[in-house]
């Protein structure tokens, strides 16, 4: 167990502005997790478990426990006619479980390739990308109990998988830490290739593969997303906004190339990142935060942005889309 106090949280999450956390402690084993919880160190105050913070915008110091899972082992469970099961600690770099799974040709997670952050957080966010979402390859997830200290085990039905959604974040939230997650990955290659132009990519890299598939994707982030190392950013920054078929239609009126894709309950999803910049937003600054020139659903912190800099942006944004397009953005990114 690792435990720090008063710890700087500027590089725990992706944003890399200055804030503190009052404690900051990081666990091994579950057993290690149930002793920390049960430390009369930590009762009584706030807790949150969080993975490699590219998601989060801390708005102010934070006055409890940070938890971050060490649990990194990857273990192939059971092998079936054309799938596999395979259990994945939390605390494993999920872009390092995409390489690994891609590298023994399991198919399933590859289109998600390049998405910062850990393991623990897939089922919570549901993340997604190109054409994907983890919903569809999550099995299983075992997740600790903060008040009984016991685990518990949710089917993928458990989940209440939605976009960018899950059980999680609603009636579970706070309530409990994720450890483990199994995925069931294919053995037989689906390839979800028609995003954008990846069919054109992947034919110039030699045809359809796990690795081609993989790299056409990190090629396609790497143009239009910046380098959280480099640019502090928590990657999109607001979920592509769902409407009535009658008013995407009312909208296509006045702006015929405005994109938009059926979903099963009849509604249409839009995409945010157009919206944005039709709104007149894309490469525009506002104090120390930033739209980025390449993509508008990326919020960056241009050097000394504050919280209130990206706050202050977003609220801006919404704003201004509303005005536009009677459309309500909502942030992806969790603020703490």
């Amino acid at each position: 167990m690792l435990k720090l106090e008063n710890c700087s949280l500027k590089d725990k999450h992706t944003f890399h502005m200055e804030a503190k956390a009052r404690y900051w402690v990081e666990f091994e084993s579950i057993d290690d997790l149930c002793d920390i919880l049960r430390h009369q160190t930590f009762k009584g105050i706030p807790m949150l478990s969080v993975g490699g913070g590219s998601n989060l915008l801390f708005t102010a110091d934070f006055p409890g426990l940070l938890l971050h899972s060490r649990l990194r082992t990857i273990e192939l469970i059971r092998e079936e006619a054309q799938s596999v099961l395979v259990r994945v600690g939390s605390g494993v770099v999920w872009d390092d479980f995409v390489a690994y799974a891609v590298d023994k040709g399991w198919s399933g997670v590859e289109n998600l390739s390049g998405i910062p952050g850990e393991v623990g957080a897939s089922p919570v966010q549901n993340i997604g990308a190109y054409g994907a979402e983890v919903k569809d390859t999550i099995a299983l997830v075992e997740a600790l109990n903060l008040e009984t200290l016991q685990m518990q085990r949710f089917s993928n039905a458990d989940c209440q998988f939605g976009y960018r959604d899950s059980i999680f974040k609603h009636i579970l939230k706070n309530h409990f830490v994720v450890c483990y997650v199994t995925y069931r990955l294919s053995t037989i290659l689906n390839a979800n290739i028609r995003y954008g132009d990846m069919d054109r990519r992947i034919r110039e890299k030699g045809g359809i593969t796990l690795q081609n598939i993989r790299d056409a994707v990190l090629e396609i982030r790497s143009e239009k997303l910046p380098d959280p190392s480099v640019t502090g950013n928590a990657g999109s920054f607001f979920m592509n906004p769902e409407i009535q078929a009658e008013q995407y239609q009312r909208l296509k009126k006045s702006w015929p190339e405005m994109p938009g894709w059926a979903l099963a309950n009849g509604r249409i999803k839009v995409s945010a990142a157009w919206c944005i910049d039709q709104a007149g937003w894309k490469g525009r600054s506002l104090g120390n935060a930033a739209v980025h020139d390449r993509q508008a659903l990326v919020l960056v912190n241009s050097g000394n942005a504050t919280a209130a800099d990206i706050m202050a942006l977003s609220d801006r944004i919404i704003h201004d889309v509303k005005a536009k397009f009677d459309i309500n953005l909502h942030p992806e990114v969790l603020f703490v």
